[in-house]
This record gives structure tokens, sequence and C-alpha cells, in this order.
């Protein structure tokens, strides 16, 4: 333990009384992803509320967005999985929930997530935490290392696909796990809100021909988000008026990107496939589709990326597993096919983009509205708070 630490002997210190509550949320960056926007998202929440707010990460791109909503942010290596890192960030965070009163602090993720349980078990405050994924463990070892996911007084599932596997892989009370799906900022994910001027600044970058049908696959490369499936799916289709875009970031993985080229090619698609790095502005960039693919081969925990889509009011085609269960209505929104298969996707990309006009229009609303209902970050946020006031034995956010 740290000089001067708490020890347990905290345990007894009031938590809120008439004061303020304190939230910590504790991620390992803030670079790009969904846990990172969620974690924004929330913590400009607690703020709104009239909370305090606090961030704690190795930091990133994304504090700036913190600090415009008048989040603290603390910098620590909470994406080190170094034992001895972690270790002292335990002791860091044990000094922080202290000196700070902290009254939740929530993990979203693994590391961090054991420093921030053994900071909290010290002093005694709640913990939470936030389930993302499916967290593979292939060894007794790895699934301990996931366990701390668990481990929260309660547990947040990003989608109730997540929640069965809470319950499935850690035996979990399930008054213990909460589903609150991920939401989007449906004003931000709003085709009205995009100019005419954004548009054509992306299509002129990317080189997009008017009237060739724009297929689009988002999100990093990384093996299992399916590039490769696309681009099989592609040869299937055996089209040479359409573009493909691949819009994601290799973030350092060279070899994967290498691989892709060369499968392009040898699927003679050079004219046809390309790949467009990270965008900026993904509500302008939605607008240049026909059709958006989710075509991950391990199941999404939730997909942010169908659900954007959606409320852009294009048809999606994801793959028929994970949270795209939850979030594709098929036949009014969109697509499901099975994990994996080329031909499949194939079909159904050629369906999404010979539908007509009236079609694709009724599609779109349809889309619009159930995104509308089901994914908006304002619903996000509001269950969120509900559940630390649960949490705190404060009023419900309905009651505030």
């Amino acid at each position: 333990m740290i000089s001067g630490a708490p020890t347990n002997q905290a345990r007894g210190m009031p938590r809120t009384g008439a004061r303020v509550p304190v939230v910590l949320q504790v991620l390992p960056e803030l670079v790009t992803g969904g846990v990172e926007r969620g974690t924004v998202d929330v913590a400009s929440a607690v703020v709104a509320k009239g909370w305090v707010s606090i961030v704690a990460s190795a930091g990133g791109p994304m504090v700036g967005d913190l600090e415009r909503a008048g989040v603290e942010h603390i910098t620590l290596p909470l994406q080190s999985k170094k034992p001895w890192t972690m270790h002292r960030n335990a002791g860091a965070l044990t000094e922080l929930i202290f000196d700070r009163k902290i009254d939740i602090v929530h993990a979203r993720s693994r590391a961090p997530g054991w420093s921030a349980l053994i900071a909290a078990r010290r002093i005694g405050t709640h913990f939470v935490t936030t389930y993302h994924g499916t967290y593979n463990a292939t060894n007794p070892i790895k699934n301990l290392y996931n366990s701390v996911m668990a481990r929260g007084e309660k547990v947040i599932a990003i989608s109730d696909f997540i929640a069965a596997h809470i319950q499935q892989r850690h035996r979990l009370d399930p008054s213990k796990i909460v589903t609150i799906h991920r939401g989007i900022d449906t004003g931000l994910f709003d085709p009205k809100s995009v100019s005419a001027e954004r548009i054509i600044q992306l299509a002129t970058a990317w080189r997009l021909q008017d009237g060739m049908p724009v297929v689009m696959l988002p999100g990093r490369l990384t093996r299992w988000k399916g590039q490769s499936i696309l681009i099989d799916a592609l040869q299937h289709l055996g089209r040479d008026d359409v573009r493909c875009l691949l819009v994601g970031s290799d973030q350092g993985r060279t070899g994967y990107r290498h691989e892709l080229d060369k499968l392009v090619h040898a699927r003679n698609l050079d004219h046809v496939v390309h790949v467009v790095d990270h965008c900026r502005d993904m509500p302008a960039a939605y607008m240049l589709a026909d059709v958006v693919i989710s075509a991950s081969t391990d199941p999404e925990g939730f997909g942010r990326v169908v659900v954007e889509a959606q409320a852009m009011g294009r048809p999606v085609v994801a793959s028929d597993h994970g949270g795209a269960r939850e979030t594709v209505r098929p036949g009014l929104t969109g697509w499901l096919v099975p994990p994996g298969d080329p031909k499949a996707l194939a079909t159904a990309i050629s369906e999404a983009i010979s539908m007509d006009a009236g079609a694709r229009a009724r599609m779109a609303v349809a889309a619009r509205a159930h995104v509308a209902e089901q994914f908006t970050v304002e619903r996000m946020r509001s269950a969120t708070i509900d559940l630390y006031q649960d949490i705190l034995g404060v009023a419900s956010a309905a009651d505030s």
C-alpha cells in the first residue's frame, strides 16, 4: 500500500449526505471508440445533473470533449496491463477516491477495472462496471482477468446479448445486471443536419462518381470486423458499377492492411474497393452510402455503426449475431445475414442497392424511428443517472 493511503478505517465516512455526489469513471485511454464515446456522454450527463464528474485515463484526443463539458480529467497510465503499473494505479486511485470523496467508481475496461476495484474496496465506495464485449477467454487466467467486469455492485450490459453472456460466463445474480443500450446523438446523426458542402467535400476527397452505388463498411481495420468477408462478397456480387469504401484506420496494424490490399488485387477489385482511413465526419460519410455494412465475424456487443447508419436513414446489412439482433429490424430497417457468409452478404447488398426510391424512403423513415425510440444518447444518459441514484439511494432522475 502506498504511504499515507487510507485503509478500511475510512469505510464509515459519510458518502453523500447533503453534499453533491462525485462520480469517477476509469478507462484505458480517450482515443476513439464506443467505450470512450460512452464515457464522455455519461460524464457530461453527470455534470448536467449538477454533480461532480471526474474521468481518469492515460489521455487522448477526446480529453478535449471532457473539458468542454466541464469534466475534470486525471491522467494515469491506466492503459497498462503490467501488474506493477496496475498496482501503482490502484494506489493513485485510492488517494483520489479518498481525497475527492468519490461516491461511485465506474470501471469501463479490465486493466483499470482491477486497479479501481482494489481502490474502491480500500475506501468502501460504490463500484460499478460496464461490460462492453464478450472478452473471449482461452484459459482460466484470462477468465479471471475478465471477471473484474462482473464484480460491480451493479454491472451494466450494453445489450441484452451481453447481459445473457454475463450470466452464462460468470453465473452472476441477474438482479445485479442492468441492460443500458449504448446511445447516439440523433441531432448529430440526422440527415437534415448535414450540409451539401460537407457531403461534396468527402465525395471529392474519395473520388466518388455520381450515380454509382456506394457500399460502406465503417470500422477500424482489424480482422474480426470482416473487411475480407465484404471483399469476397463483392466478388460474388460481380458488379463493376459499385464503389466500396472501407472507412477506418489500421491503428498501426499495417500487416492486416497489406493483406486486404492483396486480397482486393487477387479478386480483381482494385477499381471497386478503396480503403479511405479514419473519417472525422461520419454523418456526412453515411450520406454518401447506399448501404452500410457490419460484417463482423465475432458478435458485436452492441454495434454503434449499425445504429448511426439507421439514424441517417441508411439501410444496413449486419451479421446475424450479437447486438445486431437488437439493433436491426430485418425487412424494415435492413438485413441480417449469417456471419462469415460472403454469398449471403452479396445477396443482401444486391437487394439493398436495387431498392427503388419509394422503398428506400420507407426504410429510412422506419430506421430513424427505430433509433429514436430505442437508442438515443438521452435515453442512455438518463438510465445511467437513474442507476447511480438508485445505488446512492437518492431521488430518481424522473423525480428530480
